[in-house]
């Protein structure tokens, strides 16, 4: 019986400090799906889309190979738990 969790073998994030910090302002590079793991939402139902922002809440670990991190989208309220490929760091620097 096989299972359906992608690995990327080559990839072990957790060797290196996370990424991202508590409290970081991120963006998602693409759009993220339920994949069944968000209670009251139905499994395919749109919970983020790409380059909606939020910030780091959490900071966990996936597969003790990937750092999972917690993300409070700013415009749903959602916390989804998310991969370092499919965020990027929002830039705050605006000159002020």
């Amino acid at each position: 019986m096989g299972t359906n969790i992608s690995r990327d073998s080559d990839v072990l994030e957790l060797n290196d400090p996370p990424m991202y910090a508590y409290g970081e302002r991120v963006r998602a590079k693409r759009m993220i799906r339920n994949d069944g793991t968000y209670p009251g939402k139905e499994i395919g139902e749109v919970l983020v889309k790409k380059g909606q922002e939020g910030f780091v809440v959490s900071i966990g670990t996936f597969l003790q190979q990937y750092y999972i991190y917690g993300v409070e989208f700013i415009e749903t309220g959602y916390k989804v738990g998310m991969k370092r490929k499919e965020l990027e760091p929002v830039d705050d620097m605006n000159g002020d």
